[in-house]
């Protein structure tokens, strides 16, 4: 029988719940807000732009870095996206939780490989330069597309993630 694609200490607990003692501070209060935004935007699971706009919500120094380096505003960024990925029909009060079962197949995708990419750093928890980057550097990433059709390449976002990253460190 073959065994799933899921790293030997997978990101979610055997119930679906995240395992929150993988994640810094900053990170887990992302993934919060995430949830949160989700909701505002009437979704009814989290896809990865909500990831997105969780960072720049919790604008944890590393994430406020890279918007620097960009000349972004991130909180004005943050509004141009929850206006971009806002539905008019959908729940404000939908039941999302950080479980899988309310999490996007790209969502629990970037969790793995967030968690991946802080291991191969030698850190014990993920941080939200991990998730950042990992978002940024994901096959098909809608947010690096958003970034894209305004002529701000995916390599260039990410670059400037990994030097915010460096400098944090």
């Amino acid at each position: 029988m073959a065994k799933p694609d899921v790293p030997a200490e997978d990101v979610f607990q055997p119930g679906g719940g995240i395992r929150w003692e993988l994640l810094t501070r900053e990170a887990g209060q992302a993934l919060r807000e995430s949830i949160r935004l989700a909701r505002e935007t009437r979704w009814d699971s989290v896809r990865s732009p909500h990831i997105f706009m969780g960072l720049l919500a919790v604008s944890e120094a590393g994430v406020v870095n890279w918007g620097r380096r960009l000349g972004a505003d991130l909180p004005k960024l943050l509004g141009q996206f929850q206006e971009l990925f806002h539905q008019e029909e959908g729940d404000r009060q939908a039941a999302l939780a950080v479980n899988r079962e309310f999490l996007s197949d790209n969502v629990i995708r970037l969790l793995r490989e967030a968690h991946q990419r802080s291991q191969s750093h030698r850190r014990a928890t993920i941080s939200s330069m991990d998730l950042l980057i990992t978002l940024l550097t994901a096959a098909n990433s809608i947010v690096a597309e958003c970034f894209e059709r305004i002529g701000v390449t995916a390599a260039k976002l990410t670059e400037m993630a990994v030097i915010a990253e460096q400098e944090r460190d």
